[in-house]
């Protein structure tokens, strides 16, 4: 009974930053996998930063690459996507997720290209870049 909850969306100007939370509970696999995603209105879900625990790897969209920042609390079972530079391209509704169970060869990019190999998803959080 894996459950994520997102939060620290919202109204941000463009070049400004944002820090969103990602908390599981029911979180019981030892090897796991963490995945964030986001969706603009009119267009497909996107992968935008992605943490594989079999490989250790992150991986980050070209769009998103050295302004946003993947972390994890695992005393508080919370991932973190720091938002930094942000664009107005970036406004979406972003959404973690998480899959039941993950190979000894699954990629973090694997996580992101791969959105329909997710099991659980958090509700979303908007964040919107606008003047």
């Amino acid at each position: 009974q894996l459950q994520l909850v997102e939060s620290g969306g919202g109204l941000v100007q463009p070049g400004g930053s944002l820090r969103l939370s990602c908390t599981a509970s029911g979180f019981t696999l030892d090897s796991y996998a963490i995945g964030w995603f986001r969706q603009a209105p009119g267009k497909e879900r996107e992968g935008v930063s992605c943490f594989s625990d079999s490989d250790g790897s992150t991986h980050y969209a070209d769009s998103v690459r050295g302004r946003f920042t993947v972390s994890k609390d695992s005393a508080k079972n919370t991932v973190y996507l720091q938002m930094n530079s942000l664009k107005p391209e970036d406004t979406a509704v972003y959404y973690c997720a998480a899959p039941r169970f993950i190979s000894s060869r699954t990629t973090g990019q694997a996580v992101c290209e791969n959105p329909a190999g997710m099991d659980y998803w958090g509700k979303g959080t908007l964040v919107t870049v606008s003047s």
